[in-house]
């Protein structure tokens, strides 16, 4: 079945580096756009980041300029590098698997999350 498991967050200072890791499974994943988002599903949630199968990336206003996405298909695995934090950042963060529909992306499944917490 898919999973997605994120790992990476932490405690960290404002100004400080993060990269958090979301590791695939159980579906072809090099065939699916993946995304980043905070808080949970059900709440009010932010598009962080997202990527697509050729790898271009699309950030929210407030994370543009300091957090970089990537995606290695061999591993199976996306990368969000978080650079000057902010504790505003502070958050959830979730891996999210998107599937291409006629309206346009939905995002369907995601992992259990990984906490950054950034301290003023």
């Amino acid at each position: 079945q898919v999973q997605l498991v994120e790992s990476g967050g932490g405690l960290v200072q404002a100004g400080g580096s993060l990269r958090l890791s979301c590791a695939a499974s159980g579906f072809a994943f090099g065939l699916n756009p993946m995304g980043w988002f905070r808080p949970p599903p059900g709440k009010e949630r932010e598009l962080v980041a997202r990527i697509t199968i050729d790898g271009a990336t699309d950030y929210s206003d407030s994370v543009q300029g300091r957090f970089t996405l990537s995606r290695d298909n061999a591993k199976r695995t996306v990368y969000l590098q978080m650079d000057g934090l902010k504790p505003e950042d502070t958050a959830v963060y979730y891996c999210q698997r998107g599937i291409h529909r006629a309206s346009g992306i939905e995002y369907d499944y995601w992992g259990q999350g990984t906490q950054v917490t950034v301290s003023s």
